[in-house]
């Protein structure tokens, strides 16, 4: 494992590797941060990057040694460099409750709130994405008001409808897909998270910015 130095951030990165390819850094609360930084690097030896829960993996281009640059971007202080996460806004309308959100009673009951005061706060909120993961194009949004907050269900669903709406843990997050799932689902939405037709296959990318809009 190689460890950097303390920047003016105070994050203490770590890198080792997971495979001959992949660097896995940890990031801790900055991951968003150098996310954007080292995806505007564009570094030639750099095939791809992903945020994770606090970390980056970096995958090296075959035969390619950690490039130069990239030891320096994560040496230096981080307010010195890093560019703050510029992502895209999206509205996604969701019908919440009934057959799409057979979980939001329960919850709202959970919280001591109404079902219309459970919706009005989650869609109140601005999420971020924090990153991709579980399905292609599942995200973990960032945000979620400790009110809303709870442990993922206690024995999983066997299949969870595509565009479900759950919450699990400290996320909410959207099933691009069927298939089973243990979140709390509260609604749905008609968005595609995923189209692998699409030049960029996944809606939602790491640092965009996502609201929901009741239907």
């Amino acid at each position: 494992m190689g460890k950097y130095g303390r920047g003016q951030s105070h994050v203490h990165l770590a890198w080792r590797w997971v495979s001959e390819r992949g660097l896995r850094v940890a990031t801790g609360d900055a991951t968003l941060a150098y996310y954007a930084s080292l995806i505007a690097m564009a570094l030639p030896d750099v095939e791809d990057i992903i945020a994770g829960d606090d970390s980056l993996l970096v995958i090296l281009r075959q035969g390619a040694r950690v490039p130069p640059e990239l030891r320096s971007a994560l040496t230096e202080p981080l307010a010195d460099r890093v560019r703050r996460p510029n992502g895209k806004r999206h509205e996604i309308e969701v019908e919440y409750g009934g057959v799409a959100g057979p979980d939001l009673p329960a919850l709202a009951k959970r919280a001591g709130l109404s079902v219309a005061a459970y919706v009005d706060l989650h869609a109140a909120t601005a999420y971020t994405v924090a990153f991709l993961g579980f399905q292609p194009g599942f995200p973990y949004l960032r945000g979620l008001p400790p009110a809303l907050q709870t442990s993922r269900r206690a024995s999983p669903r066997q299949r969870v409808a595509p565009g479900s709406v759950a919450i699990g843990g400290c996320y909410t997050g959207i099933y691009p897909a069927g298939g089973p799932g243990g979140w709390h689902i509260i609604g749905r939405t008609g968005a595609a998270l995923f189209d692998p037709q699409r030049d960029v296959p996944a809606l939602l990318m790491p640092g965009d910015q996502v609201r929901f809009v009741p239907a």
